[in-house]
């Protein structure tokens, strides 16, 4: 009997491939066509670790750290290995993979009885020295499939409890579980299967842990870390808050959803968001000379809502908020200068009539009356419609747009004069102790919602956009946000739980032959460890209004 045969197409040739074939061997043979390492198979849509083997015949594409599918599975292959290596050399030591900062994860150590460890540079030496000689060796990743409530006994006898606690949460009766050099864990996406691979990586102190780093748009260097003191004091002010809740973790969330105590962890979540932005309008007030709030953040961050709440604390304060944003200081649409792609781009900072914005803001400082402009952007024009501002003692202008912390949007205005508020979703939740839950994601989901919402954009829409708006912040808003006078963290700790709802519903009407299949699949996926939270318990006022409809201002 004749040995069955797939015809496989790769790069559109199709070849004959025996039964039992791996798709690394497969990759072994176009490999030389590709930049960096193939790290993942994508069969018919689907991603395919590369040890696995062919199921018939189709089309097969590879991925490399190039990719988003590949550089997320590079990333979180290399936590494993660190984690094994944290494991041999030092076993009374444990790792916590606390947040995404510059093109690496901030991680905690901490001892067994749950004390506080501090590394040094000796220690992060032998660390990385294990590690890569582990990456040498080329050691297996093996990957296994077992029943979820052995999972669940497992990870609390290996005293990975956040990761016992979400997975009681777990609809599917069976997970897989990845062991490296004896070391077992389980990640929510597919691994590289070897060490290999794993060639591109250095390690850093940085404040009472250490970074690790990984390579960014050069896959074969690893990114240099700068540091973001400011940013990571956010990050840190708000993981430390959750912990006081009590929820740090989505098991934790889950835990009090399932208790029924997720009410009076809104109510808590906002009270604290109102006590922040109370403290912030306090530190503007007491600076009688600062004129011009300038908010700035990337997509979805709630910076129109924020710019509402805080103009309602400075009115609290005695003073006269005016809120402007810079949208309207477009220049008209047929000027815009386009992208590589020769679409009009509207996020740089060439697209801001910045003349018009400095002698209008220079001349309310002087005390002069000013008509304010409004962009019509249904015609794509800049419009007047009597709108008059001047600014006497107790007026203030909150003023919100993704320039705002460029210092080349207000060249002309002094520094006195300017308050700089940056502004993000840095979600302080982890889904458990070696997996972060990406800040981006809770972003992307919010604009997700809130396109189909209010301007009929599907999902799939949504998510072909992303990458170009992620570029676009690399650009203009991630290089100045440390020039801020103070970081506000727009993300809620419930939020997963209410957008769910909205989300999953439009990621599953993306059909299994888009392009941005893949991606939905992922995000259906991390939704799915989420309990979910009607809307209805969201107050008026919060900033997830804005996302999901209901709010009580005009956003």
């Amino acid at each position: 009997m004749s040995e069955q045969t797939f015809k496989i197409t790769v790069l559109g040739e199709s070849r004959d491939y025996p039964a039992g074939t791996t798709y690394e061997i497969i990759a072994g043979k176009v490999q030389h066509l590709y930049q960096g390492d193939i790290l993942l198979a994508v069969f018919e849509n689907t991603i395919r670790e590369l040890n696995k083997t062919i199921e018939g015949d189709g089309v097969v594409s590879f991925l490399t750290a190039a990719d988003k599918a590949g550089r997320k599975t590079y990333r979180r292959s290399m936590t494993f290995l660190m984690e094994a290596a944290m494991a041999s050399v030092f076993p009374k030591l444990s790792v916590i993979v606390q947040h995404s900062i510059s093109q690496g994860y901030y991680c905690e150590l901490h001892t067994k009885d749950g004390r506080e460890y501090i590394p040094d540079q000796a220690f992060i030496e032998k660390l990385e020295a294990k590690m890569r000689s582990m990456q040498e060796m080329k050691l297996p990743i093996n990957k296994r499939s077992i029943h979820t409530r052995d999972a669940v006994k497992l990870f609390g006898d290996l005293g990975m409890h956040d990761k016992e606690r979400l997975l009681r949460y777990r609809r599917s009766s069976w997970i897989n579980i990845y062991e490296l050099n004896g070391y077992k864990d389980y990640f929510y996406g597919a691994m590289v299967h070897s060490t290999e691979y794993l060639k591109y990586f250095s390690l850093e102190c940085y404040q009472d842990g250490f970074m690790l780093m990984f390579p960014n748009m050069d896959i074969k260097r690893v990114a240099e870390f700068k540091k973001s003191d400011k940013l990571f004091a956010a990050l840190k002010s708000s993981s430390d808050w959750g912990s006081t809740m009590g929820v740090d973790t989505v098991g934790a969330l889950n835990d009090t959803i399932a208790e029924g105590k997720v009410q009076e962890l809104i109510l808590i979540q906002e009270a604290a968001m109102e006590q922040n932005i109370g403290k912030i309008a306090e530190q503007i007030v007491s600076a009688r000379d600062r004129k011009f709030v300038m908010i700035a953040g990337p997509s979805s961050s709630g910076k129109t809502t924020f710019s509402h709440r805080l103009a309602i604390q400075l009115t609290a304060h005695g003073m006269r908020p005016h809120t402007i944003s810079l949208d309207d200081f477009y220049i008209n649409r047929e000027d815009t200068p386009k992208d590589e792609n020769g679409e009009y781009d509207f996020e740089c900072l060439e697209a801001i009539d910045v003349e018009l914005f400095n002698d209008v803001m220079n001349g309310l400082l002087k005390g002069e009356v000013r008509d304010m402009p409004v962009f019509n952007f249904k015609s794509g024009h800049r419009e007047y419609r009597g709108r008059q501002l001047k600014l006497g003692p107790e007026d203030i202008l909150v003023i919100e747009g993704i320039h705002g912390l460029n210092e080349k949007l207000s060249y002309l205005l002094p520094d006195s004069s300017k308050y700089k508020i940056y502004i993000s979703a840095l979600t302080q939740l982890n889904i458990d102790e070696h997996n972060n839950l990406p800040t981006t994601d809770g972003r992307l989901l919010r604009r997700m919602v809130r396109d189909a919402r209010t301007r009929n954009t599907t999902a799939r829409e949504t998510l072909a956009r992303w990458d170009s708006v992620r570029r676009g912040e690399e650009k203009n808003i991630f290089p100045f946000q440390e020039e801020a006078d103070v970081m506000f963290n727009s993300a809620l700790i419930y939020e997963l739980s209410v957008l769910k709802l909205y989300a999953e519903p439009l990621l599953f009407n993306i059909s299994s032959d888009c392009p941005e299949y893949l991606e939905a699949k992922r995000l259906l996926k991390l939704l799915d460890y989420v309990l979910p939270v009607p809307g209805e318990a969201v107050h008026h006022n919060s900033i997830l209004r804005e996302f999901i409809g209901g709010s009580c201002f005009n956003v």
